[in-house]
Formats: structure tokens, C-alpha cells, sequence
């Protein structure tokens, strides 16, 4: 049923039912618009009505604030705005947090958000939504947020954390959209820890298939929220990001999903690698299967708490297939077709390879 939904909401799109008018006088999917938000056939799914709210039946709307403003970062403002509007939990303000840049034009670019309603630099041509607030201050963007979304590239993200030491709310949830991981000497440290441990909060993840600039023309999409214990607040973030073209669904398995975000990029290269060296599509799928095996085998390694199920989510296979047939890894590529053709790479007469200097160009 859910495969039946998710080939449906593409359907949707205006320029096909005009093309095909009959198909859709004669389908009712109404039923199937949404996917359930949990994978678990057998466990009750929160209504979708669902609020934090006290004893004495008083609803408290929470607050939300995004912790980038990146393509990705940018992305997720805009579908966290159109859900605020809706749902009577939520705030409609939004804010996000902006690196503070200065443009070509000579103006701020957080002062050209809020008078746009578009980050012309990182989202250009896409509104965000009019209830976007954009803000320099990191300090002053978290204040009485009580949801906090981190999405801001992973290097960075141990001196966002420093600086927000005692300065977030003791009801804090936080959820992860960056994909990688510290590692340190003590061994690798996932995003979510990092999250928890320095604000003392809890730390949710979303990873998927998600190319942002295809999210932001509304294509669709799908994603994975990955959960520790609260399967309420898991539900949450389910409503917080679901829009009718970005499906959101929860698996209790962090750990996991968070892995399948940064694992993907490593098979990824060697994808770039059998591209770049037109080895063919038989061989890149060969790559990205023993990859995907790996990816899983690695992860257990880690964290036995890893789920099997969770590589067949939106974060797993079907990340890893976008990571690897997208242009991400176009720079890989056009360097590897670079030295060969230039002569970088080469083999002498006894068969051995022979490295020319690269120097400029790795």
C-alpha cells in the first residue's frame, strides 16, 4: 500500500493528469494520499492531531529553529514553514540561523532573506516562506526554541554546540539532518552523541534520498527519521517535515540511519572511480551492492543495536543509489577522466603503474 501511495503523489503533478485524464477518473487513492509514518505494521501510529500539551488540557506550541541556512538548510526551513502554518502545535514563526555573508551587492545576506523571502545565495528562486525569520545572532535564533534543527556542514558542528552551552532550553529536542561524523581519537563520534552529550538534549536524525534543490521545486521525495526511545516526539518530526511530495516515515534504529547518511558517501567515490574509468553500469551496480553490504556489516560493527531494515528505508538503499548515479561525485570523475587523459596515470613496459605528479589538481 505504501508503494501504491508513493507512485501515486507523483501522479499528482498537474502536466500528467492533463496528458492522462482517463487514468485518473477512474482511480480513487484518496486513502493511500499519505504513508503511514511508521514502518511497523503491527505498533498504533500516533493521530495526526497529536500535540504536546499539559494535564489541564492547555496546549504548548512549540517552537522551532533551524541551525543552518545552506541549499540543504534552506530546504528544510521552507518545508518546516508550510507545516507550522498548518499544525495549531507548532509556532508559525521559524527561525534560521545564517552565517552572517556579505554579497556582491554590498548588503547582508540575512537582511536580503527577510526582505526576499529567498536565499539568494544558497536557494535562489525559491521563497521560503513569509514566516522564515532569518538571524545572524545563534544565540538569539535558539532563544525559547524548544525544537531545534541542526543541518550545517559536520566540521563545524562541535563549535555550534560549544557555543550553545547553557544557552537552549532544559526541554530541548533536537534532530540531526547532517550527514558524516567526527572522528576522533577515541573512535568515531555520530552527530546525534555529539548533539546530546555537549546540550544535554536529546537527538533525533532524518537522512534519505534528498537532493534539495529537487525538494525545493516540491519533486518528490521521501526520508527516514531515526529514533531513540520517544516514539511521540519521533512522530513529531514525522508531522514537522511531511509535506504531500517529501514523505517522512520513523524507525527506532539512530544509529543506523545515521550511519546510512555518511557510509553512502565512501561508496560513492567508488562509484566516481567506475565512471570516471567508463567501467559501466553492470560494474557501478556491482559496487553499490557490495557497497550497501558493507555499509551494512560496518555499521554492526560500530553499533550492534543496528537494524537490518533500516538499509531499506529511504535512508539506506535508496540514498545510496541517489548519491551514486547524481552529480556529486562529478568532481571525482572529470579527475580521474582528467589524469588518464592526460597522461597522469600510466603503465611502463613491465606492466607496473607508474604515478606522474598531480600536484594542483587532488
Amino acid at each position: 500500500m505504501r508503494l501504491l501511495s508513493s507512485l501515486y503523489l507523483p501522479l499528482k503533478q498537474p502536466f500528467i493528469r492533463k496528458r492522462f485524464p482517463c487514468f485518473f477518473h477512474s482511480l480513487s487513492l484518496s486513502s493511500l494520499f499519505m504513508a503511514p509514518a511508521f514502518e511497523d505494521n503491527n505498533s498504533e501510529t500516533l493521530p495526526s492531531s497529536f500535540s504536546s500539551g499539559s494535564d489541564d488540557g492547555v496546549l504548548h506550541k512549540s517552537k522551532v529553529t533551524v541551525v543552518g541556512s545552506g541549499n540543504w538548510g534552506s530546504v528544510a526551513s521552507k518545508l518546516i514553514a508550510s507545516n507550522t502554518l498548518r499544525l495549531s502545535s507548532f509556532h508559525d514563526e521559524v527561525r534560521m540561523w545564517v552565517f552572517e555573508e556579505t554579497l556582491p551587492s554590498g548588503e547582508k545576506l540575512t537582511d536580503v532573506i527577510n526582505r526576499t523571502n529567498e536565499n539568494v545565495k544558497y536557494l535562489p528562486g525559491i521563497k521560503l516562506g513569509k514566516n522564515v525569520v532569518a538571524d545572524p545572532d545563534l544565540e538569539n535564533a535558539v532563544k525559547d526554541a524548544n525544537m531545534l534543527v541542526f543541518v550545517t556542514p559536520h566540521q563545524f558542528m562541535e563549535g555550534i554546540c560549544k557555543r550553545l552551552v547553557g544557552k537552549v532550553n532544559g526541554d530541548v529536542e533536537a534532530i540531526s539532518l547532517i550527514k558524516g561524523m567526527e572522528v576522533k581519537r577515541e573512535g568515531p563520534c555520530m552527530i546525534s552523541t555529539l548533539i546530546s552529550e555537549q546540550l544535554g538534549v536529546s537527538c533525533c536524525v532524518l537522512m534519505g534520498a534528498n537532493i534539495a534543490n529537487e525538494i525545493a521545486v516540491e519533486k518528490f521525495s521521501e526520508a527516514t527519521v531515526g529514533y531513540r526511545d520517544n516514539r511521540e516526539i519521533a512522530e513529531k518530526w514525522v508531522q514537522l517535515f511531511s509535506t504531500p511530495y517529501f514523505m517522512v516515515t520513523a524507525v527506532q534504529d539512530v544509529e543506523g540511519v545515521e550511519l546510512c547518511g555518511t557510509l553512502k558517501n565512501v561508496v560513492a567515490i567508488a562509484a566516481g572511480f567506475v565512471d570516471g574509468l567508463e567501467m559501466g553500469n553492470n560494474t557501478k551496480a556491482a559496487i553499490m551492492r557490495i557497497g550497501l553490504r558493507e555499509m551494512r556489516a560496518f555499521s554492526k560493527l560500530l553499533f550492534s543495536s543496528v537494524k537490518d531494515s533500516t538499509f531499506f528505508e529511504s535512508c539506506g538503499v535508496a540514498d545510496l543509489i541517489t548519491t551514486c548515479c547524481k552529480q556529486a561525485h562529478c568532481c571525482l570523475l572529470l579527475l580521474v577522466q582528467f589524469c588518464f587523459d592526460n597522461d597522469f596515470f600510466y603503465f611502463c613496459g613491465s606492466g607496473r603503474k607508474k604515478q606522474k605528479s598531480c600536484r594542483g589538481f587532488c
